[in-house]
């Protein structure tokens, strides 16, 4: 894709290669909205355990050969390979634990009993698991003789001294604990957090607690996108609910570019719409208004929010039905954070083939992302059926599903027993 300034994209659509805001297919609009992240770049070092989730600034080097020693993988007995074609039969002489080393090397015919962990003694290079040998006072002989050099676990065979353990842009996970732990490493450099705030916008919009009038509804979305940037480790500043007042619009967008990496609307982005966000965002940045081709979640924008001369925001405009809100933030918002962030190539959702168990209804050009429920049958096979009715806003079937049932633009009307792509949301919702 070519990369082309946003300013020169917003004056002249077609100056961007097979760009059409009125039929956006969903991988382009993921490749488009990628070309405009530039990732954080202040950084804080913190003790390990304070570093989970976070995403690592330098990389990761190790300090010393991990393990530091030649080790026995088994507990058994250490000897030198060069007698296992000589006798069977051998001389127990000590024996060496982890933590508590063999004191001294061994001799042709002789053996160290060693525990898991154990230092290898001077001389051997071999051990024999306990349970392939008979002992008879302090010899041993070999049911059945091991491949020289077996079990044993060398100096640096895990990590190298000087070696990159963990790369810039990795997010910490729990293994990595343990993993820089196991360096003798006690604190690391992270990016900070990235900060996001979010608001909804309208007047149907009652806040929980307060009783509905006629024609309101209570907000849901920001409670999702509460979760979702949650799951994500974010740093989070919730505006509330805005009703469609322009005054007070542009005071919490502006409001919440100046202290954000990030905001995030629902409702108020629809192409056509005349609505206030739309001029605001219009005065106040540069942002682009899609009409993607897909289903749930057609309305996006994305952008930059200019609050000061020398701060912006990337922006994401969400549509307002609550299922679109959360299909969009998986499809597009996810990944893009995750590279303001400072991962380096976050890696997809996974997906995978299965089959349907019941009919799907859906039209040709566009993709869906229709609820499903991903189920073992009674032979342990995994399928997928739809969650329910699939309308934008019946949230309830996403509380419901597991996964995303993904049909691109070229699939229509599917019959039961179909192989179809799922998405899987254990782990994100």
């Amino acid at each position: 894709m070519t990369v082309t300034s946003l300013s020169e994209i917003i004056s002249n659509p077609s100056c961007m290669d097979d760009y059409d805001p009125n039929s956006m297919p969903v991988a382009k609009a993921r490749q488009f909205i990628k070309q405009f992240l530039t990732p954080i770049t202040t950084t804080e070092v913190l003790p390990i355990r304070e570093s989970l989730g976070r995403v690592i600034a330098a990389d990761i080097l190790s300090p010393a050969n991990v393990p530091n020693y030649d080790n026995s993988a088994m507990d058994g007995y250490a000897f030198n390979s060069a007698d296992i074609n000589k006798s069977t039969e051998l001389k127990v002489i000590g024996s060496a634990f982890a933590g508590k080393a063999f004191v001294g090397g061994i001799q042709a015919g002789e053996c160290v009993r060693i525990m898991t962990g154990g230092m290898m003694p001077k001389g051997a290079d071999t051990v024999i698991v306990q349970e392939r040998v008979t002992v008879n006072g302090d010899l041993i002989q070999f049911s059945e003789a091991p491949k020289p050099k077996a079990n044993v676990r060398y100096a640096g065979e895990d990590l190298q001294l000087g070696k990159t353990v963990l790369p810039v842009g990795h997010m910490i996970r729990a293994a990595d604990l343990g993993l820089i732990a196991s360096l003798g490493i006690g604190e690391v450099s992270v990016y900070r957090k990235l900060k996001v705030a979010f608001f909804s916008t309208g007047d149907e919009l009652a806040s929980i607690g307060k009783p509905l009038q006629e024609g309101q509804v209570y907000d849901s979305n920001r409670y999702t996108l509460y979760g979702m940037l949650s799951r994500l480790g974010a740093e989070i500043i919730d505006m509330g609910a805005i009703a469609d007042d322009p005054e007070l619009l542009e005071k919490t967008l502006l409001n919440a570019a100046m202290q954000v990496d990030v905001v995030i609307t629902s409702g108020g982005v629809s192409v056509g719409e005349a609505d206030y966000m739309k001029q605001l965002l219009a005065k106040h940045g540069e942002v682009m208004f899609w009409k993607v081709a897909m289903k749930p979640g057609r309305p996006l924008a994305y952008g930059k929010i200019q609050s000061s001369k020398d701060k912006h925001a990337n922006y994401f405009g969400l549509p307002g039905n609550p299922v679109a809100v959360m299909v969009t933030f998986y499809q597009f918002v996810r990944e893009a954070l995750l590279i303001l962030m400072g991962q380096i190539n976050p890696t997809p959702l996974p997906t995978f083939n299965v089959i349907c168990t019941e009919n799907i209804k859906k039209q040709t050009g566009r993709t869906e992302f229709q609820r499903g429920i991903l189920f073992a049958d009674s032979d342990g096979l995994w399928k997928v059926k739809p969650s329910g009715a699939q309308g934008s806003a019946i949230l309830s079937s996403m509380s419901l599903a597991n996964c995303f049932i993904v049909l691109d633009e070229s699939i229509g009307n599917l019959d039961a027993g179909t192989l179809v792509k799922v998405q899987v949301m254990d782990g994100l919702i």
